[in-house]
Parts: structure tokens; C-alpha cells; sequence
């Protein structure tokens, strides 16, 4: 058990994808008196380490106050690496709590289990946090990148424009995945596929893997439901790209610097 003055972050969430910072933006840290009174004698649990010091966890829920609360990505933007890290990880147990009350497989009430981050139920049925894998992929023609203005995120003044990427389907490895993804989006054929690196994404629960691939055939044709436009640009006309601490920004860098 936790003693009243143990050095521990905490990762108090709500909302969503809502985490707790203090005033200097940052995930709180110290002992438990540094928390707003209300969450002093909260049931925190323990999930990992950060530098040696204990990260504890607390759910407070879809209806949570959130006034004092923001959103996951600040983290990122303000380039908290592992802050972003450590609270997507928090944010995707939280949410596999939520969302395995009960056993998919006979109904009954799920409960955590004692020793292992994991959801069981008292026929013994067992389930552990959902993780989905996904492709995101930058794609090389020439000195020339593929980037699209995705439906989701769209803005008409200064659109960004990213990479691909999609989920894998059951029974395809991740380099048909590649392949297909970027066939059924762009229409473009694709050769050379490469790992280069991957990023845990809670939003809400992703694994991306990045790839690059060279150009091989076809011509773009946008698919409406996803994209609103792709097109192939070189260094010096870039639009606006995504943040820095993003694979997808990664990629784009890789690939324009191998060009």
C-alpha cells in the first residue's frame, strides 16, 4: 500500500481522452498531498514506472468534472514524450475497464484481476486491454511524397495533410495491409515496403506501424468517403504538415530527406 508521502505521478483521466495537469502543464508529481484535496484519498492504482517513481492511475469517468482537465494530445504538442507516453498508456487501460463490464463470451459481470491488467469473469473467462494494429505509410515518387487532406480533420483554410494509414483486416500481413490501404485510398501502386517504426496512438487504442514504400504504378484517385484530396509534393512546396512527435511527421521527414 502507498504511504501518504511516497514521490508517485499522477494520472487522474476523465472524460475524454481528458487527462489532469498542474499549472505548469505537466503530469502532477510528488507525494499525494499535491493533488486537489477531493483525490487525496482517491483508490489510485498502480500501472508503471516513470524514472524510478511509481505512476498511479484513477478513472474518474465519462462524467467527470472536466473544467480542470485537458485534452491527451497537449501533452504531445507541448513535447512531453513521455508524459504523452505514460497517459495514452493510462487512457487505454482506462478505457478497457470501461468498456468490458461484462464477459463477451457467457455475460456475466467483469471484475479486474489481482496480479495482471486484465478484466475476468467468475466462470473464468479472461480478457486483457484491446490493442489494434494499424499501417500508416509514407509513400516516395522521385524527390516526391504522397500526402492527403483527410474527411475527418478537414478544414478548407490551410488543410493539413498527412500520410496514409488504415487498420489491418484479420488474415493479411502488415505489407499487403500497406498495399491495399494505400490502393483502396490513393489507387496508386506501391513497391518496396519498409519498416521503419512504431507509436503506441490512444485515440483510442492503436498501434501504428510506419512504413515506407516507393511508387510503382497508377494515377491518383481519391477516395471520397475518406479523402478530400492527395497529390504527390516535393520539399519546397510542403502544405501544412502534422505535429512534430507523430510518425506520421516522421515519416514525411525520412522520406524528404532520402529524396
Amino acid at each position: 500500500h502507498m504511504s501518504s508521502t511516497e514521490q508517485a505521478r499522477w494520472f487522474v483521466l476523465g472524460g475524454d481522452h481528458l487527462v489532469l495537469l498542474d499549472a505548469q502543464g505537466q503530469i502532477p508529481g510528488g507525494p499525494r498531498a499535491c493533488l486537489p484535496p477531493p483525490l487525496q484519498e482517491a483508490p489510485f492504482e498502480r500501472f508503471d514506472d516513470w524514472d524510478g517513481e511509481p505512476c498511479y492511475l484513477l478513472d474518474l469517468g465519462t462524467t467527470a468534472d472536466i473544467q480542470a482537465m485537458t485534452g491527451l494530445r497537449q501533452l504531445m504538442v507541448a513535447g512531453d514524450e513521455e508524459g504523452f507516453r505514460l497517459a495514452g498508456r493510462a487512457w487505454q487501460l482506462a478505457t478497457f475497464r470501461r468498456s468490458h463490464r461484462f464477459c463477451g463470451e457467457c455475460g456475466a459481470p467483469m471484475a479486474p484481476k489481482s496480479g495482471e491488467w486484465a478484466q475476468g469473469c467468475r466462470h473464468g473467462h479472461v480478457v486483457y486491454p484491446r490493442i489494434s494494429p494499424c499501417i500508416i505509410v509514407a509513400v516516395r515518387k522521385g524527390p516526391a511524397i504522397l500526402l492527403a487532406a483527410h474527411r475527418r480533420h478537414y478544414q478548407a483554410e490551410d488543410p493539413m495533410y498527412t500520410v496514409l494509414a488504415g487498420f489491418v483486416e484479420a488474415g493479411e500481413n502488415l505489407e499487403q495491409c500497406v498495399a491495399r490501404e494505400v490502393f483502396e485510398e490513393s489507387g496508386i501502386r506501391v513497391c518496396n515496403v519498409r519498416y521503419v517504426a512504431s507509436q503506441p496512438w490512444p485515440f483510442p487504442h492503436s498501434l501504428m506501424m510506419g512504413f515506407v514504400a516507393d511508387y510503382q504504378s497508377g494515377e491518383i484517385k481519391v477516395q471520397d468517403d475518406e479523402l478530400v484530396a492527395a497529390g504527390f509534393f516535393e520539399a519546397d512546396r510542403l502544405p501544412r504538415l502534422p505535429p512534430h512527435g507523430t510518425i506520421a511527421r516522421r515519416l514525411i521527414e525520412l522520406c524528404l530527406a532520402e529524396a
